[in-house]
């Protein structure tokens, strides 16, 4: 089957580049890079080639990098790596109700041991206001409690694609500490840019971070294997131990085949993100889709559109839709969507059989009715415009037959 593949937000295909680099790593270029022979150290000299490309996409330098198994890992560190594994009275986590479970889980975890967390409200397209953040905080500062905080927050979101605004929340946070009367810096930003890296521009170290998450597989680099930046300057506790690898940061023997995987869809991505006019047409097929299902199902919804006095680039990712069908299933609409060939997803986890709805879309304030029948459906940068036509037509066919024979009943 040809399948048309919607759903790059949970991966995309490695590119060819990606795989043949990576093919040459474990055929020829295997050894071990912490070994001291001339073998090991021109595998290190590749590895760092790698980390150099990896750090110039985001703007950083290579030195503040440190390679993990993914974005997970990436944000686990984060959060316990900055506030520690056990509980401590003068630890603060700020983090909301929106962020990817790799977050969310860990938070709740801390939260269960004995760390304080705070969730941030979030308006009905999953933003979180600076006005906000700056306001918990200063709350939570004047209490002088606090030896560490740390605000964990992603760039873009996995289910809704809302771009949060990094830079302003960033401001918001130093505001916070400045009228608190607290040490600049108190506070550590952490973002999880999973989403992001790859998609949009980033600069680390001038959006206010301090920590920032990202994973090779959503850029069509190789699963297993992402980083964590840390700025210069800050020390983490590292939490996997048994090497001096990533310096004294991450133990373990390297995956080299991995990391330059990562290093050369890092290239690739740096080169797409300078073509305007691809991105440009990217976007206009997605809002093509968007349109296409809206026009002929007058039921459905876009969860979380743009605002119509601001660019919408700023504000939702150009790969990502996510439609809501009211009174539907998404289980069902996504079972008949592959039995047709058309890949896609819903931010919705089985539990005991039934379909619960996602967290994230009811922390928005999404109906029940709709977030029950959301499917997200996400670009990459080597969709078509026949691919999209063709989606179209198999969503409208599985969406109408489910109406006519499976609709939920109408939920309070």
């Amino acid at each position: 089957m040809d399948w048309i593949y919607l759903d790059n937000n949970a991966t995309t295909q490695p590119a060819p580049e990606v795989v043949r680099a990576m093919l040459q790593v474990l055929e020829e270029d295997w050894a071990n890079p912490s070994s001291v022979h001339r073998f090991g150290q021109s595998i290190r000299h590749k590895l760092e080639l790698a980390r150099a490309a990896v750090a110039t996409l985001i703007a950083a330098k290579p030195r503040e990098l440190i390679f993990t198994s993914g974005g997970t890992e990436s944000n686990n560190l984060a959060l316990r790596g900055v506030l520690g594994s056990s509980s401590q009275p003068d630890r603060l986590l700020v983090t909301s109700p929106v962020e990817h479970s790799a977050t969310r889980q860990p938070a709740e975890a801390m939260a269960k041991e004995g760390f304080e967390v705070a969730l941030l409200p979030v308006d009905d397209r999953g933003a979180v206001s600076p006005a906000a953040l700056q306001s918990l905080l200063h709350d939570k500062l004047a209490s002088r409690r606090y030896a560490v905080v740390l605000v964990s927050l992603q760039w873009a979101n996995n289910e809704v694609g809302t771009i949060q605004p990094i830079a302003d929340l960033a401001a918001a946070i130093r505001r916070a500490e400045e009228a608190a009367g607290v040490p600049s810096r108190l506070c550590r930003f952490h973002v999880d840019a999973t989403q992001a890296v790859g998609k949009i521009p980033i600069d680390a170290p001038a959006c206010g971070a301090d920590l920032l998450s990202f994973a090779a597989h959503k850029f069509h680099g190789p699963k297993g294997v992402g980083a964590l930046w840390l700025r210069s300057g800050l020390s983490i506790r590292p939490q996997l131990l048994g090497g001096p690898q990533e310096r004294d940061r991450r133990g373990g023997t390297e995956n080299t085949p991995g990391i330059i995987g990562l290093g050369v869809a890092a290239d690739l991505a740096k080169a797409f993100l300078s073509d305007v006019p691809r991105l440009a047409e990217l976007t206009d097929l997605r809002d093509r889709f968007q349109r296409a299902i809206l026009d002929a199902l007058p039921d459905a919804v876009v969860n979380a559109p743009p605002r119509p006095d601001q660019p919408p680039a700023s504000q939702r990712l150009w790969n990502t839709t996510n439609i809501g069908f009211k009174h539907l299933e998404a289980e069902a609409i996504l079972l008949g969507l592959s039995e047709r060939g058309v890949c896609a997803s819903a931010g919705a986890a089985c539990s005991s059989g039934s379909l619960e709805p996602s967290p994230v879309l009811l922390a928005m304030g999404i109906p029940e009715p709709v977030a029950h029948g959301s499917v997200r459906f996400s670009l990459s940068r080597w969709t078509t415009a026949r691919e999209i036509d063709q989606a179209v037509e198999i969503v409208l066919e599985v969406v109408r037959r489910l109406t006519k024979t499976l609709p939920l009943a109408p939920h309070s």
